[in-house]
């Protein structure tokens, strides 16, 4: 007799499999200086490898493989730090892949700690395929490190891309489901609130997310 497990166990069993093979690791792709697309002003932006969205249409398909390019360790924080430093560059933005990844979380979070003591004018930014209302629902225990990421974050782009509602006129995003959110004030206010750096917030779409039951393990 053969048994299937249900879907939902075969998930939280992947996803355990990673965790642990990449527990204390992340790869990154790239890391640009010079960078005006992906935020305000002149910005450092740092492409962390690994992705479980699978976004049909993805601009950087490559980085799903949380093994691409090179190992991140204590010499790229001080690189993207020293980096950082010149008066003309705004700040640092992290995309990838996917920066919020429970494997990624952990030296996600000991970057942003880092640059926040070394530079705290700086602003910092990120991408992420999760929508703002399910990182909110997640069990801490889980992610232990994600409060001390959204705490230290200027602006959280949230949503996955989505193909069917791309606009290349958007602001810093690629489809209209997309929000540029001001985090200090969301969670200070507990109101949704966008960024004030763009101004085309009226060109939100709703689309429902997947992610409940792609990442319901993940839930408190």
């Amino acid at each position: 007799m053969i048994f299937r497990l249900p879907r939902v166990i075969c998930v939280y069993l992947f996803f355990s499999i990673f965790s642990v093979a990449y527990h204390g690791k992340m790869y990154y792709g790239t890391i640009k200086t010079m960078d005006t697309a992906n935020g305000p002003g002149l910005r450092v932006s740092l492409f962390v490898s690994g992705c479980h969205h699978a976004c049909p249409g993805c601009f950087n398909a490559e980085a799903r493989n949380f093994r691409f390019g090179q190992e991140f360790t204590q010499a790229t924080i001080d690189e993207i730090i020293k980096k950082l430093e010149p008066d003309y560059i705004t700040g640092l933005t992290l995309l990838g892949g996917e920066p919020l990844a429970p494997e990624n979380q952990s030296q996600v979070a000991d970057l942003i700690t880092q640059v926040r003591k070394a530079l705290p004018h700086k602003s910092i930014w990120c991408y992420t395929g999760f929508t703002y209302d399910f990182l909110c629902k997640t069990d801490p225990q889980k992610l232990p490190f994600l409060d001390s990421i959204l705490s230290q974050l200027d602006v959280l782009i949230d949503g996955r891309f989505e193909q069917d509602l791309l606009d290349l006129k958007l602001k810093f995003r690629g489809s209209r489901n997309q929000r540029v959110i001001d985090l200090p004030k969301t969670r200070q206010s507990g109101v949704l609130t966008w960024s004030n750096e763009v101004d085309d917030q009226d060109l939100y779409l709703l689309k429902l997310s997947p992610e409940r039951e792609k990442f319901s393990h993940l839930l408190a």
